[in-house]
């Protein structure tokens, strides 16, 4: 029996609740990770007729119907009203599936969307996903790329302020990035020789040192390097022109430097449907490129294409992981 994905239900004041609710209707091998009674209320407040069955290992997912491992939460939760005793239960989720995950029970982990602010107000630092997930398969390094409008683009440095990113952008940084970037690749995506493109941290990439040297002092001894080794990688590139057409047919991914550098490109080209991967870590993980959505939360205007999404690159990674 092929092993489900796992999906955890978010934050269950948000759209996540909903979104789950939708995947009734798609005949997908998955186990959705939430309180039952959320669920229940929620699609109740939307008008859905949702079966919901209590997960167990042997039993494959009935069409038209969730299975649901149940996680309670400490309070019940209202649409749109966020609830800082809840934060323990969104991490719970996230924890059940990992060690799912690790165990071998599920094939991956697909996220729908948290709150970091209501985790932190209840006095859990917390400043993603990403880092969390890191934190609990204690992995030292992982990447975050986004997917979508035809383009994969990884971030060397993530959610850090803008006056932080050049002091971050070590050689040590880049050449761990681009070695991860390059196994999960290879091995999770079927590329046998990933054509990665770089871009520079500075306008012009520097302009010959004119307008920056992290590009000269900092980048290209360690592209060098790793070309030596046979990487495909390009010399730091000027980010305005990097997203070009004729580039991007030329590459299988692209790095860029820092959050705001590519990813406003992505989601202009495939807002509502971008799929955020996490690589580097021993479990495959993908996720929603959107937020919350409070105000859509039990509207039934929540829009689950980026979900779904976010199911199938899981789904086709695990198809290499596994084969």
């Amino acid at each position: 029996m092929q092993r489900p994905l796992a999906i955890t239900c978010g934050e269950p004041a948000g759209i996540g609740p909903d979104l789950c609710l939708q995947l009734a209707r798609h005949e997908l091998p998955l186990v959705v990770i939430a309180d039952k009674a959320l669920l229940q209320q929620r699609a109740a407040q939307l008008g859905l007729d949702v079966p919901l069955h209590d997960y167990t290992p042997a039993m494959p997912q009935m069409p038209g119907s969730l299975s649901v491992l149940h996680v309670p939460l400490e309070r019940p939760a209202q649409a749109g009203k966020l609830d800082p005793d809840n934060a323990p239960y969104v991490l719970g989720t996230l924890r059940r599936a990992v060690q799912g995950c690790l165990a071998g029970e599920f094939a991956g982990l697909v996220t729908a969307p948290v709150h970091k602010g209501v985790i932190n107000d209840a006095g859990v630092p917390f400043t993603g996903h990403t880092e969390f997930l890191a934190e609990l398969t204690h992995t030292p390094q992982v990447v975050m790329m986004l997917a979508g409008g035809g383009m994969r683009v990884a971030l060397a440095t993530t959610h850090l302020p803008l006056r932080e990113v050049a002091d971050a952008i070590t050689g040590p940084l880049l050449e761990s990035v681009l070695r991860i970037m390059q196994r999960d690749l290879q091995r999770r995506f079927g590329i046998v020789q990933p054509r990665i493109l770089v871009a520079g941290l500075n306008p012009h990439a520097g302009e010959g040192g004119h307008l920056g040297r992290e590009e000269i002092e900092v980048m290209t001894p360690v592209l060098d390097k790793l070309r030596a080794e046979g990487f495909n990688v390009s010399a730091p590139l000027p980010a305005d022109t990097l997203f070009a057409a004729h580039r991007l047919r030329e590459c299988d991914a692209v790095l860029t430097m820092y959050h705001d550098q590519g990813l406003p490109v992505l989601k202009h080209a495939s807002f509502g449907a971008g799929v955020n991967i996490t690589l580097g870590l021993p479990i495959i993980r993908t996720s929603v490129d959107h937020g919350t959505a409070l105000e859509l939360a039990g509207t039934g205007k929540a829009d689950v294409g980026s979900l779904l999404e976010a199911i199938k690159v899981a789904a086709e990674m695990a198809q290499h992981e596994y084969a």
